[in-house]
């Protein structure tokens, strides 16, 4: 194997962290969230300051204000992309909150046989992990798909794998990780899904050709549904993505993903996240995992 990108940030110069006025940090504050619905509370200054401080030196300005008018200049859409990746927190694992997965094992891959085989439903699955971060979730969704439905059991699968961030998705398309990464994935799947790197890339796990086969990788800003795909999706995985949105843009992007859901589909929030703040009708059918709840008729009295 080998890899073709760098796994690392890239480095720029310059050390330590510049000043930040309450001013800038206000006007930071409105940029951001307006562009991608993150909410940057005020215990979240100095993590703007250590994020962006490297980034503005590196463009050879003197402080955060002429950084401000820098990217937010007209044309400099491409600087606004770069504010955001600094900002954006990939934290996550494979098989994250396993007992997500195991519902999936013991109530939806069932269901999906049964109702095959009873023709209400196609033999072909679309997946949607929104908020991806450097590939882990949409890799354990393919690893848990393919396992109950492999190539050549005439079901097609596809995982569609989003991000905000184009440093993360960069890194999700190598599907290549540390072999300290291979301890959250089960033994089989590790050996039917993975390859083990050697000589220069010894130390090293990439995924195979058959997740890789069922894989797609899109730039998605939640904040913004003109630019989301196209459901239905019978799952959806948005966990711990949400928690960073301010109330008002956490609410419109759940109830998007809701509408995005078949009435047999499911939504996988993180375990601190719920469905407060949306319009759309849905039910808890296990802890933060819902399903779309159709609205009722008119006169239909709902329960």
């Amino acid at each position: 194997m080998r890899a073709e990108v760098s796994l690392e940030a890239p480095a720029v110069p310059g050390v330590g962290p510049l000043p930040l006025t309450e001013r800038e940090f206000s006007l930071f504050q409105t940029l951001v969230e307006r562009e991608a619905g993150l909410h940057l509370g005020p215990s979240k200054q100095a993590l703007l300051v250590g994020r962006l401080s490297r980034r503005v030196r590196a463009l050879g300005l003197a402080s955060f204000g002429a950084y401000y008018r820098f990217v937010t200049a007209r044309g400099n859409e491409a600087e606004q992309v770069r504010m955001l990746d600094c900002l954006c927190t990939n934290e996550t694992h494979f098989f994250r909150e396993p007992e997500h997965f195991a519902f999936l094992r013991q109530r939806v891959f069932p269901e999906w046989t049964r109702r095959a085989a009873q023709g209400l439903m196609a033999r072909r699955v679309r997946v949607w992990s929104a908020g991806c971060s450097t590939g882990e979730e949409p890799y354990s969704l393919a690893m848990e798909l393919l396992a109950h439905f492999p190539p050549g059991s005439g079901w097609e699968v596809e995982v569609l794998a989003t991000d905000l961030s184009t440093w993360a998705l960069e890194r999700a398309r190598q599907g290549l990780w540390p072999v300290e990464k291979a301890a959250g994935i089960p033994r089989p799947m590790l050996r039917d899904f993975m390859l083990k790197g050697t000589r220069s890339q010894e130390g090293w796990m990439k995924a195979g050709a058959e997740l890789r086969a069922v894989l797609r990788f899109a730039r998605v800003n939640l904040h913004d549904e003109r630019g989301w795909p196209a459901g239905p999706f019978e799952l959806i995985f948005c966990r711990n993505v949400l928690i960073y949105f301010g109330a008002e843009a956490r609410g419109r992007a759940l109830s998007a993903l809701l509408r995005r859901l078949p009435p047999t589909g499911h939504l996988f929030l993180g375990h601190a996240e719920s469905l407060t703040g949306s319009a759309e009708p849905a039910r808890c059918v296990a802890p933060n995992i819902y399903c779309a709840k159709p609205a009722p008729a008119p006169g239909a009295s709902a329960t």
